[in-house]
């Protein structure tokens, strides 16, 4: 560890700092140089933060040397396989092809030449990820020697491992009140902030729950169009309330308000994702066509949260078995799951079958349908 690093140790986990400040260079339209563990170099630029000007500035310090890194499920629906990602060579290609590779609908399969991604390529698309960007980088190798990325902000590979490992780490509590709500009285609302990213996030404790018992727990991520202003896309807005009437129901619990938006892709891939599911594509594909997974939701910070409340054992109010799986991996002991629905519209009925039939949630929808008749 150098001096610098050993300073800056004193104000947070370096490695931590590190993806931040990273994270920030992607999110403001700047290369970033990622290194890894045998001092190869690749500077990457984010295609959702780039520019005709940018690209054309990136292209010009690389010497033409572009290629487009994708992840392997953007990558598989172009037609390639390539289950550790793809680099797409960019000779020939100009800006305004970029979308088209990227994140638009598909028309044909890919036919032009490509490779396999690094790890190099994987560590900035995990950064752009932390900065809630589209996992889509501009990449170019660099060469030893003096380079025009050399003033870039640089990060190791090991760096950003160390950080996604401390992801459940250094949490702390850093404000807690009484907040009067209309249907359930008093409530606590206890603001907690750590993570990589510095987040802060809330825990709503609804009555007085025994926490030497298990706890019933909801963990509901944020949903600005459902939880605010109604939007009948989905159930997230019923689910929410839902959950705080059974938590008072059962005598008292905790609610995790977790900002992770557009399960964890974030609010502006979330409202493109939505334009897809307009032109017929359902969730999971809508956001495999902007190269994201089923879900990018991490569960660290809710155990943390969990944790410095005082929750030992949880039941857990959700569909959604495989949120039980990653609440358990992440160190919480979940001893029950109990269902909590909302209504089913005709918005919503495509939406609910998507979750029912591919991604597991524990929904049957043709009774709930009757249930209302």
């Amino acid at each position: 560890m150098t001096a610098v690093e050993s300073h800056l140790a004193l104000f947070g986990d370096p490695a931590a700092v590190a993806c931040e400040r990273a994270a920030g260079e992607l999110r403001s339209g700047r290369p970033l140089v990622v290194r890894d563990a045998q001092g190869l170099r690749t500077a990457v630029l984010a295609v959702d933060g780039a520019t005709p000007a940018t690209h054309a500035g990136f292209s010009a310090a690389s010497g033409g040397d572009v290629a487009l890194s994708l992840t392997p499920t953007r990558a598989r629906l172009l037609g390639l396989a390539a289950p550790r990602g793809a680099r797409i060579d960019l000779s020939g290609h100009a800006f305004e092809l970029l979308a088209a590779l990227s994140y638009l609908p598909i028309g044909t399969p890919y036919a032009g030449p490509w490779s396999r991604g690094t790890e190099r390529d994987a560590g900035g698309l995990e950064i752009a990820r932390l900065g809630l960007l589209l996992p889509a980088l501009l990449v170019h190798d660099l060469a030893a020697g003096t380079s025009p990325f050399d003033d870039c902000v640089e990060i190791s590979l090991d760096e950003v491992s160390s950080a996604a490992a401390r992801a459940g780490q250094g949490w702390e509590l850093v404000a807690r009140t009484r907040v009067p709500l209309r249907e359930y009285g008093d409530a606590q609302f206890a603001v907690f902030r750590g993570g990589v990213a510095q987040r802060d996030q809330v825990a709503i404790v609804i009555g007085t729950p025994d926490f030497s018992q298990p706890v019933p727990v909801r963990v509901h991520s944020s949903c600005l169009t459902g939880d605010l202003f109604g939007s009948l896309k989905c159930d997230c807005g019923d689910q929410l309330r839902h959950g705080l009437h059974t938590l008072a129901q059962l005598g008292g619990g905790v609610l995790l308000y977790m900002d992770q938006e557009g399960r964890g892709t974030g609010i502006a891939a979330k409202m493109r994702a939505y334009g897809y599911q307009h032109e017929g594509l359902d969730t999971i594909d809508a956001d495999a066509l902007l190269g994201f997974g089923p879900d990018e939701r991490r569960y660290e910070g809710a155990a943390a949260m969990l944790r410095g409340l005082g929750v030992g054992q949880v039941r857990l109010l959700s569909n959604n078995p495989e949120k039980v799986d990653r609440l358990c991996a992440a160190g919480v002991e979940v001893i029950e799951r109990i269902p909590v629905t909302g209504r089913i519209t005709a918005d919503n009925e495509g939406y609910l079958r998507t979750k029912a039939a591919r991604a597991g949630h524990a929904l049957d929808v043709d009774a709930l349908i009757a249930s209302l008749s």
